[in-house]
């Protein structure tokens, strides 16, 4: 121990030694005082660091050598001797003595002098005069020193000097924001953006600062106000759109957009950008609502056959996602499909229609034959668009795999991945002849070309092929036969035909068999989920349950109690025990992609106005 102590003090000496070797040798080379002061700063060494520091200020103002010289007084307590070099500059450099004034106060405040420290700020804002920039940097210091306050002074100050109310408004805002005062930062960027027409500017800034519920309805009372008061004033319904568009409330953004379209004659294309964005956020109802409203109102615009057309399909999304899937709805979009049909006939504009009806023919209707009929309208319709041709091929190969008939399915797969190639449905079909070779239990060809589709341009597909992917790794190898795994993908090709039923059996029986296994959890969950599609919820609820108690530290735990959450909230009229399980959660699993949804859930439950 006594050697250690030694060797480190002669460490101590060597380095002290090179130092006071080397840095001369340096300065002989012609090192600046600058680059000196920076070395010995970046290595503690305040006292040569002050030496460099305070000639470079005696020589020239330069704003980071005064920060770090600073910095070292502070460390070292020099305060008679910066003071002296202050009280110089402060006389000899006017126009920089306000940054002085400043850092004399960051001193003054380190010795525990707040009211000197207080005296040095005020005169450095009055030494800065009517200079506009040098204000900004100055506040933009104080807001760096946490000293919003002065920030606000310094800005305002400014407006009068100059007597311009536009002056410095999103630095204001942001100064308003750190003071906790959300009234003036919302009325500073609606000023700003109203001034310049820069909506960008103001989403983005907006965005960064009301994340408080309480700043969000504030945000969403003045834009009404604001509309209200000047209603022939677009910006001001732009944002509120925005803003109803990031709360994912496409009923409000619809009221705003078809005002909006009236008022500014749009025709129409703002509200299908806008239908769009509600069906690929899922709220299908409102996406229906929009949709509707583009038939009714442009009968005979140039959108009319896309938005008749993506009106059923809302329609059509929200009835496959309702659980069970009542036969009389999908009756329902196929008559109102062949209506369409019926009025514009068959050819471009209704080849995706067509594609339509024969996807709810084979999958909901077990109509094989309908659908592919159906198909090869569609494609002769659209035969002049390649890409739609190799789409009804996909869909074609689907059918094929529905009636058992694997083969004719990977013949058209691989007759689109031919056709396309490194294109995206190139991709997607790969991706299905990867899944056919899952479903037959050829697990190491299905895994060769999954390995490949990680690599894909399209996030999906890339997701997708990784999930099957590790699915195959986690679960075989495990034994010769590799059984289970091969039992349980041959449940996935039933649940693909429908035969959920069938599937069901297959699945309780894998679960008394291998629930020690690795497949455990992801039988349950899938056992879980199909109920739920067939909406016997309390079945679902008790493999969730066994799901949550044997794997809840494994990858399905949050999903387990979120969808339990959900099935207590929305099927089963369990509010309390919904909120428990919300709660649980945000609690124990903070990083899921669940949290933000069961926090607003959560709220709606306890009875919280959710704008």
């Amino acid at each position: 121990m006594k050697g250690k102590f030694f060797l480190s003090i002669k460490e101590g000496l060597l380095k002290g030694l090179l130092i006071s070797i080397l840095v001369p040798a340096a300065a002989a080379l012609g090192q600046s005082d600058r680059e000196l002061a920076e070395e010995y700063f970046k290595s503690n060494d305040c006292p040569k660091a002050i030496t460099y520091y305070g000639n470079i200020l005696k020589s020239s103002f330069e704003k980071a050598a005064l920060k770090n010289y600073t910095t070292c007084i502070v460390k070292t307590k020099e305060w008679s001797a910066a003071e002296q070099l202050f009280k110089k500059q402060i006389k000899a450099d006017a126009a920089n003595s306000s940054w002085y004034h400043i850092y004399w106060g960051i001193m003054l405040e380190a010795q525990g002098k707040a009211q000197e420290a207080a005296k040095r700020n005020e005169q450095a804002i009055a030494a800065a005069g009517s200079r506009i920039d040098l204000r900004r940097d100055m506040a933009e210091e104080f807001r760096t020193q946490n000293k919003p306050e002065l920030a606000r002074t310094v800005l305002l100050e400014a407006r009068q000097i100059t007597k311009r109310d536009d002056l410095f408004q999103l630095e204001l805002a942001s100064v308003y924001r750190d003071l906790n005062s959300p009234e003036k930062m919302i009325d500073e960027l609606l000023s700003y953006g109203m001034r310049y027409q820069n909506t960008e500017v103001v989403q983005n800034m907006l965005q960064d600062f009301t994340k408080d519920e309480k700043e969000q309805a504030l945000l969403e009372k003045v834009l009404y106000d604001k509309i209200q008061k000047f209603p022939n004033e677009g910006f001001y319904n732009e944002l509120l759109i925005w803003y109803q568009i990031q709360k994912k409330d496409f009923y409000k953004a619809f009221i705003q957009e078809r005002s909006l379209d009236k008022r500014f004659k749009h025709n129409g294309a703002r509200l299908y950008n806008l239908g769009n964005l509600a069906l690929q956020n899922q709220d299908y109802a409102n996406a229906g609502n929009i949709f509707d409203y583009l038939v009714k109102e442009y009968p005979k615009g140039q959108l009319y056959p896309v938005v008749r057309r993506m009106a059923i399909f809302a329609r059509e999304e929200q009835v496959k996602n309702t659980y069970p899937i009542k036969t009389a709805e999908v009756q329902k979009l196929l008559g109102q499909y062949q209506a369409l049909v019926d009025e514009l006939g068959v050819n471009l504009r209704t080849m995706e229609a067509l594609r339509n009806m024969a996807i709810l023919n084979a999958f909901y209707m077990n109509d094989f034959k309908v659908a592919i009929n159906i198909l090869q309208k569609a494609i002769e319709a659209g035969k002049q668009e390649k890409n739609f041709v190799d789409k009804c091929k996909l869909d074609l190969g689907d059918i094929y795999l529905l009636q058992g008939e694997p083969w004719e399915a990977t013949l058209v797969y691989s007759q689109v991945e031919k056709s396309q190639k490194d294109d995206l449905l190139g991709y997607e079909a790969k991706l299905r002849n990867a899944k056919l070779h899952y479903f037959k239990g050829e697990f190491e060809l299905a895994k060769a070309v999954l390995d490949i589709l990680k690599k894909a341009t399209s996030r999906e597909i890339a997701n997708d092929a990784n999930e099957l992917s590790l699915l195959i790794m986690d679960n075989t190898g495990l034994d010769s036969t590799e059984a289970a795994m091969k039992q349980y993908s041959n449940v996935e090709l039933l649940l693909f035909q429908n035969k959920r039923f069938d599937a069901l059996d297959t699945l309780k029986q894998l679960y008394t068999k291998y629930q020690n296994h690795s497949l455990a959890d992801e039988i349950l969950w899938l056992t879980a989920r199909t109920y739920i599609k067939l909406d016997s919820n309390q079945q679902a609820m008790e493999n969730l349950q066994t799901l949550y108690a044997k794997f809840g530290h494994d990858i399905y735990g949050d999903d387990a109690l979120f969808t339990m959450a959900k099935l207590l909230q929305e099927k089963l009229n369990d509010k309390d025990q919904a909120m428990k399980f919300y709660q649980e959660l945000m609690e124990k699993y903070p990083g899921s992609i669940f949290v933000a949804e069961s926090r607003k859930r959560f709220r709606q439950l306890r009875g919280d106005v959710i704008n």
